[in-house]
């Protein structure tokens, strides 16, 4: 069970407002008309979308399609890597244009976490990995730290595994169970969204089942955007799915239509196989 988090002050004036109450401002994300290039490589053309708070949104489609640069817009780290930008349009996270000048993009990635494709645990404990991000926004007192170290580890279903070796290395886990503490080590920080980049592609299918059971959990609390070639995944896991083929969003609407009438043939053709 997902427990509240203790809350960690930032300056008004960086914090962005972010929207965690489905039932007054069901958008959490918004998407709106976004072009993005590698520098004069485009790969996403005219992106709308409307990703609703405190539900799990799955991005499919061929790789190269664009899913994962969208994912890494969204906290900006795309920012990150030379000629990439967008060309038009906006990203909003409530009501802040996430690309304004005025936006702290340090305190956009503490409001936006993400989860990578392959589990990347620093080379520290397991108790260091989860307290970093809390000691980098500034929290010192060690009972708050404690607090956090256990709620986070908790919420991410890891907590009863790793209580009695919190001091050990976070390397000694197993696949399944350091993805499990790099999600724990991006709730440490509150987040109000979290961005999954393929999280389960490396992992069995116990461990799988594991982080498809805990992200149903935590949609409870957070916004969840996941990138999936697994579509059996994102039909299990999801609330809404969009397609991706060619930088170009085909299709975006409730799993369940999604999967069982698409509107359009091309994600009728990529959702049964028929090309991917």
């Amino acid at each position: 069970m997902v427990t509240e988090m203790p809350e960690i002050v930032m300056p008004a004036s960086t914090r962005l407002q972010i929207p965690t109450d489905a039932e007054d401002s069901p958008t959490a994300i918004r998407v709106v008309s976004v072009d993005f290039a590698y520098d004069e490589h485009h790969v996403l053309h005219g992106i709308d979308l409307d990703v609703p708070a405190k539900s799990v949104t799955a991005l499919i489609g061929p790789s190269g399609c664009g899913k994962t640069t969208l994912l890494r817009c969204i906290n900006r780290m795309n920012d990150l890597i030379d000629g990439a930008r967008i060309t038009s349009g906006s990203i909003w996270l409530g009501d802040a244009d996430i690309n304004a000048p005025e936006i702290d993009v340090v305190d956009l990635r503490r409001r936006v976490g993400m989860v990578f494709q392959k589990s990347n645990p620093f080379p520290k404990s397991i108790y260091d990995n989860i307290a970093y991000g809390l000691r980098v926004a500034g929290v010192t007192k060690r009972s708050s730290i404690n607090e956090s170290v256990e709620r986070s580890l908790r919420a991410a279903a890891l907590w009863d595994e790793v209580k009695d070796r919190l001091d050990r290395s976070a390397l000694g886990l197993s696949g399944g169970q350091q993805q499990r503490l790099c999600i724990a080590r991006a709730l440490a920080v509150q987040p109000d969204v979290i961005l999954m980049d393929e999280p389960c592609s490396a992992l069995d299918p116990i461990a799988t089942a594991r982080i498809e059971e805990l992200i149903q959990q935590l949609k409870r609390e957070y916004t969840i955007v996941i990138v999936t070639h697994n579509m059996q995944q994102a039909g299990r896991c999801s609330d809404q799915t969009g397609f991706f083929y060619l930088g170009r969003l085909i299709e975006y609407g409730a799993t369940s239509k999604i999967f069982s009438n698409p509107s359009q043939r091309q994600t009728e053709d990529y959702i049964t196989g028929r090309f991917g």
